[in-house]
């Protein structure tokens, strides 16, 4: 049996236009300094590095309260389909630097194109289901899911191909904290009546390869290809954004993304929410890219 390489087009997205600060836009840069790139390639991974798109910091929005930033969340989401269309190709796998969360609507707009049956892992912290209406921070990062599945502003939510971008039935919460703070009251009401697929994080808590394995074949009866959506605040990392109490251990999180990439189905890979302000040693950033690393690299598969 021979070791096939995996082959990754890595896209970096130097964004925070959806955030509630500064800092996630040196992302990407912060993790190719850390030597991503070669780290992946000495792991036997076949990259092709398409660069960064344009920096795009958070400003201070005080005349759109419930929407802040609109129009450089709509400029970034459309710039990320571009990139991501152009980097889709049979077995090439699109790995997108963040950023805020907000970008991963772009990649969804990009993937539906080609993969119609798409399905969406939600591996984060919260649920992001506020809307302009719901929301007491104004901030996209926390819209994201929502307007994936057509809800809040139309403009947002219809930057695709199709409306909505996803069905409930095709998106997968996975280890969200419904004890973190952070999920407000409208967003778990919905999740409690809605039909997305749910692993909350006492459940991935007690076993969390076994829990991606589940969450894996939950979606095989309606997805064929899935987008892991990876938010560094699901797990102990001080580094993100935005700080969860009692989040997912970093070794179990890894554990569980290294299920999610390595699956045949997995169609690309977004990382968001690390934040390089909160990380003045390098040590998470370090912590970060090992963790890539092993699960980009655990995606080799055997061929004959």
């Amino acid at each position: 049996m021979s070791r096939e390489r995996p082959t990754v087009a890595l896209i970096g997205v130097p964004s925070s236009a959806g955030a509630r600060k500064s800092g996630q836009e040196r992302a990407p840069r912060v993790l190719r300094a850390a030597g991503l790139v070669e780290r992946l390639r000495d792991e036997g991974v076949d990259v092709t590095d398409l660069g960064d798109l344009p920096t795009v910091p958070y400003r201070p929005d005080p005349g759109s309260p419930r929407s802040e930033n609109l129009d450089l969340v709509l400029q970034v989401a459309r710039r990320v389909t571009e990139r991501v269309g152009e980097a889709i190709r049979p077995g090439v796998l699109p790995v997108v630097l963040g950023g805020d969360c907000s970008l991963s609507l772009g990649v969804i707009a990009a993937l539906v194109r080609h993969e119609p049956t798409l399905g969406l892992l939600y591996f984060d912290g919260d649920v992001d289901l506020n809307t302009p209406e719901t929301t007491p921070s104004g901030i996209f990062d926390g819209m994201v899911l929502a307007h994936i599945l057509g809800r809040g502003v139309r403009e947002l939510a219809g930057i695709g191909s199709r409306y909505p971008l996803l069905d409930e039935r095709d998106v997968t919460l996975f280890a969200y904290n419904p004890e973190s703070g952070w999920i407000d009251p409208p967003e778990l009401a919905l999740v409690e009546r809605s039909h997305l697929v749910r692993f909350p994080l006492p459940h991935v808590r007690e076993d969390a390869p076994g829990a991606a394995r589940a969450a894996l074949e939950a979606m095989a009866a309606h997805t064929g290809a899935v987008l892991v959506h990876f938010d560094v605040d699901v797990m102990d990392c001080p580094a993100a954004d935005v700080v969860h109490a009692d989040a997912l251990d970093v070794t179990a999180a890894f554990a569980a993304l290294r299920v999610f990439v390595r699956a045949p189905v997995c169609a690309g890979l977004v990382v968001t929410e690390f934040n390089p302000d909160q990380d003045p040693d390098g040590s998470h950033a370090e912590r970060l890219v090992q963790g890539l690393v092993e699960a980009i690299g655990a995606r080799r598969v055997s061929t004959a």
